[in-house]
């Protein structure tokens, strides 16, 4: 592809820090507003999830408890308005990745350049250097607080339901792992890196926007399929009679033998207590179930290393937008700037 050529930036005051983001606050005004609006409305239902919601479907999972095998009354409405609340808000948290991505890569970056504008600034004593840096620098400190502030309130939420509603979250669930935890704000700050790059490779707001949704997709299966395996397992051996145990992420399963020897469950037999399966059983000289899982003291460090693993690409993605950038320009005298 042909080289962005830039005019040498002139010495003006227009280049100082504040005035830059000055202009980008203005420039993006609209996305700031919007991005303001969907922290604080999902930040108010959060805490009315995790306050009045709470306590009026914890209420009414007692009364439901009470009643035993008898008919009686209870507050129904609570349990279901607090499922649908948690079932939303979660979702939306779950898509800020998305969401960044798809504006770095669509307005941030890549309408700028199918429009001109960044080009008139760099005309303008702004080196594309500086202008891809002050880009990034502003949007990453709000993604960074909007995100954090969200997933701790979906966290403090899901901490007050747990045991005292009956249909909560576990914190295995893909909502409360992944919504309440730091991996979801490392990865709004690679979605935030993916679409620039994606941006300024392909120069084209609509190409940018499909490209970086498809990136951040790919980074949420990667981090989804990757986690299980980023901190060693706890196993679990039960009898046949019992049948697989531990309550956690699993992460494989299966039948011991006398031998040691690790074996596919055969369909439909999770335990010995069907005559049949404890046949099949014993012509595989099985002897155990093992479950290789997760419990939840292994929060922490799952958190941690999926977390370490977004920031690195995160800042790979940084590093490779500020190469695509500095090889896409060049001054008057043809060096890469």
């Amino acid at each position: 592809m042909s080289a962005l050529t830039v005019a040498a930036p002139a010495p003006s005051a227009s280049a100082s820090p504040p005035r830059q983001l000055r202009w980008l606050l203005r420039l993006h005004r609209p996305a700031l507003y919007a991005w303001a609006g969907l922290v604080v409305v999902l930040a108010a239902l959060l805490l009315w999830l995790g306050g009045p919601l709470t306590d009026a479907s914890a209420a009414a999972w007692k009364q439901y408890n009470a009643c035993a095998m008898e008919a009686c009354a209870y507050d129904q409405d609570a349990i279901l308005l607090y499922k649908d609340v948690l079932l939303y808000t979660s979702s939306a948290v779950l898509a800020v990745p998305f969401l960044v991505a798809v504006w770095s890569g669509a307005s941030l970056i890549g309408r700028e350049l199918e429009t001109g504008t960044a080009q008139l600034a760099w005309t303008q004593g702004v080196s594309p250097t500086r202008w891809l840096a002050a880009k990034l620098a502003l949007p990453g400190a709000l993604v960074t607080a909007g995100t954090s502030l969200l997933v701790l309130l979906n966290h403090l939420a899901w901490s007050a339901g747990r045991g005292r509603v009956d249909n909560a979250k576990s914190w295995y669930s893909f909502e409360t792992l992944y919504g309440g935890g730091p991996v979801l704000v490392a990865l709004a700050l690679a979605g935030l890196a993916a679409g620039a790059l994606l941006g300024l490779l392909l120069r084209r707001s609509l190409a940018a926007l499909v490209g970086s949704a498809c990136v951040t997709g790919v980074l949420w299966i990667g981090t989804f399929l990757a986690m299980p395996h980023l901190w060693p397992t706890v196993t679990h051996v039960s009898s046949l009679r019992d049948g697989p145990k531990g309550s956690g992420i699993t992460v494989a399963e299966g039948l011991l033998t006398a031998d040691g020897d690790r074996l596919d469950i055969p369909r439909y037999c999770g335990s010995s207590i069907d005559p049949a399966c404890g046949t099949l059983f014993d012509r595989l000289d099985a002897v155990s179930f093992y479950k290789d899982y997760h419990p939840q003291s292994h929060y922490l460090p799952l958190m941690l290393m999926a977390t370490g693993v977004l920031f690195a690409v995160a800042a790979l993605l940084t590093v490779l937008a500020f190469r695509v950038l500095r090889h896409r320009t060049a001054d008057r005298k043809g060096a890469v700037v």
